[in-house]
């Protein structure tokens, strides 16, 4: 693809976390700051770079830096992105992330790009600030969810904290449309305990990057997160910054005959596609309630997750005489699949999601309705409220209020209304979910978000350019007044 002519063009840096969920959008926000003329140096694990290449559009701008990441006790070999592992061992990707600081130290003062953007590696901003240049924190998370789970006024009562406060929203929240279950508020207190690599706590990461970055950064538009944001700048008195949308470009590639056969096999807006991402996986249990809910629905289904915990294939895993009943009508498959030109498919009717940021903007901007099962973790919860309660474009799952587990009675009922023309909630999720496709879509408002983004990282720039002159300033000064004080003395 052809980018913009640029005069005033920045080099860029990225270091998102090592998870496809991370990557992949600040790959999208690459191409959205290439096609302006801005170049781009993404630092990337080496064998995960293969993965991302085809969603390179601008190669002549976006240069991948492979990365070599160490290998840390009980990882398995060769184990660099949370893809690769089951969720638990999360935490020892991020110390073998944290290990890669020399390498980065030494492409930042190889490349000397004007801005990095990083995510939980807190000690960036040192680095930067030591080399002149700014730091950016740009969260994948919504601003919605830092601010219910990391504000100051939260941060600072430390193990105070309880469960039952992180029941509702902190002091002055832009919102009081909806309140935690009493599994999520204690998931989230137990995960401000929770070690997330190099024995520092997840929040710790979080928030010591909220504070020591020069300014922060989210995916969105002031016509949804506006609030939030307005409410993160007066708790942090610092610049909140929103990219836009950062909708998927479309991509290089066509759907794998093999998808594509099976989808055209069906009725428009007849599938279900229901996928969990690539760090989720259920107890067998769950996993039986969740493929039981999917055939109890009587839609075709495809279904991409991870086997259940304790077993090595989907295969050995499938409830009693599954396969037989549902034959060629549902497909459960595991690993990588391509999802956004999955949605794109016409005879996808309803999206099952797990709640990652970047599958519910992937569903919002397709016509598939929305079926929101949030993973246990913070940005999920918060996603999956605000979709649901506030901008009611989808519809939750319903889960037991003390443990948090689904029935294949809740999945069934869940789709059903979504895909239910003469259910009156679901024609309101429907027309919701039109209004905020249509405003996703609008080419004036991605655009102009993009090019205000843009604007506000120049300016951050020039602070950097001015904070220069002025220690050079200061420093010539400090010189000229040693001279005066040696010719004074003689």
């Amino acid at each position: 693809m052809e980018a913009m002519d640029s005069p005033s063009s920045l080099h860029i840096a990225m270091f998102p976390w090592f998870a496809m969920g991370h990557l992949t959008p600040y790959l999208h926000l690459s191409n959205k700051l290439a096609k302006r003329g801005h170049r781009i140096s993404f630092f990337i694990p080496k064998k995960t770079q293969t993965k991302l290449e085809q969603f390179n559009l601008y190669p002549n701008l976006i240069t991948f830096y492979p990365l070599n990441v160490p290998h840390i006790q009980g990882l398995p070999f060769g184990a660099e992105t949370t893809s690769d592992v089951s969720f638990s061992l999360g935490p020892l990707i991020m110390t073998a992330m944290d290990q890669t600081q020399p390498q980065i130290e030494l492409l930042l003062t190889q490349l000397n790009p004007k801005i990095v953007f990083f995510d939980f590696t807190f000690w960036l901003p040192k680095i930067a600030q030591n080399l002149g240049i700014k730091s950016f924190l740009y969260l994948i998370v919504n601003p919605a969810t830092v601010s219910y789970v990391a504000s100051p006024s939260r941060m600072y009562k430390g193990a105070n904290l309880t469960e039952f406060d992180l029941m509702n929203p902190p002091k002055g929240y832009p919102t009081s449309s909806f309140n935690l279950y009493s599994h999520e508020a204690k998931y989230i207190a137990l995960k401000r305990n929770l070690e997330f690599g190099s024995g520092i706590l997840f929040y710790d990461r979080l928030f010591n990057g909220l504070r020591l970055s020069d300014a922060i950064g989210f995916k969105g538009c002031r016509e949804i997160e506006g609030p939030y944001v307005d409410y993160l700048e007066q708790e942090f008195g610092k610049s909140v910054i929103l990219s836009g949308p950062v909708l998927p470009e479309k991509p290089k590639t066509v759907l794998d005959e093999k998808w594509a056969s099976w989808l055209s096999g069906f009725e428009d807006g007849s599938i279900v596609y229901c996928a969990l991402g690539s760090e989720w996986k259920l107890s067998e249990v769950q996993f039986h309630e969740l493929l039981l809910g999917l055939e109890l629905a009587g839609f075709p289904f495809l279904a991409i997750v991870k086997p259940p915990i304790g077993f090595e294939t989907i295969e050995d895993a499938l409830p009693e005489g599954f396969k037989e009943r549902v034959k060629e009508k549902g497909i459960v498959h595991s690993g990588w699949i391509q999802q956004q030109l999955i949605l794109e498919h016409p005879s996808v009717g309803c999206f099952v999601t797990h709640c990652g940021a970047g599958s519910l903007t992937e569903g919002l901007i397709n016509n598939c309705q929305i079926v929101l099962m949030p993973h246990l973790d913070s940005d999920h919860i918060i996603n999956a409220k605000i979709m649901g309660r506030e901008l009611k474009v989808g519809v939750e799952v319903k889960k037991g209020e003390e443990d948090g587990l689904f029935t294949k009675e809740s999945i069934c009922e869940a789709v059903k209304i979504v895909m239910d023309d003469e259910n009156e909630t679901g024609r309101d999720v429907r027309t919701n979910h039109e209004k905020l496709r249509n405003l996703l879509l609008s080419h004036d408002l991605e655009s102009s978000c993009v090019d205000g983004f843009c604007e506000k990282l120049q300016e951050l720039v020039r602070e950097l350019d001015v904070g220069f002159e002025v220690k050079k300033v200061k420093k010539i000064g400090s010189s000229l007044r040693k001279v005066f004080m040696k010719l004074f003395i003689l």
